[in-house]
């Protein structure tokens, strides 16, 4: 199964085809474009008109750098979560038109969720203890 997945929570816009077969997990392109303010941090719709700007570009890309076509892609997943509001409705407009053009099913994302599993998936780890930790102000006790 080859799944494209797009992220766009915040500031940067990203998307990344793995290919997996049986228990093998295979990154066949992950490619990302950064928005960065002049000042300040992030701006919502700032960052929402820059992946829609780049997303063509970087989808593109993505699909030269996994060498292969596009109708080869079985699934399309994005980002639902946790982030900024415009920053989701714009991957998810992505997704839901890509998976609308290609006839392929969808499958929304919880971005953390996601680093834990990619993690698991690549290390090939069985019954893992996972950790995430994401913030300024984490606690384990």
């Amino acid at each position: 199964m080859i799944c494209l997945g797009i992220e766009g929570t915040a500031h940067t816009i990203g998307i990344g085809i793995v290919e997996k077969e049986g228990d093998n997990c295979k990154i066949l392109a992950n490619v990302s474009h950064m928005y960065k303010p002049d000042k300040g941090g992030i701006h919502p719709r700032e960052s929402a008109n820059h992946h829609t700007k780049y997303f063509p570009k970087i989808l593109e890309e993505s699909i030269e750098k996994s060498n292969i076509h596009i109708k080869e892609i079985d699934l399309i997943a994005f980002s639902i979560g946790p982030g900024l509001g415009p920053c989701l409705r714009t991957t998810a407009t992505a997704g839901r038109s890509l998976s609308l053009l290609l006839k392929k099913p969808i499958i929304g994302v919880n971005h953390c969720i996601s680093h834990l599993e990619i993690g698991r998936a690549l290390t090939k780890c069985s019954d893992p203890v996972l950790l995430y930790v994401s913030g300024g102000n984490t606690q384990v006790i």
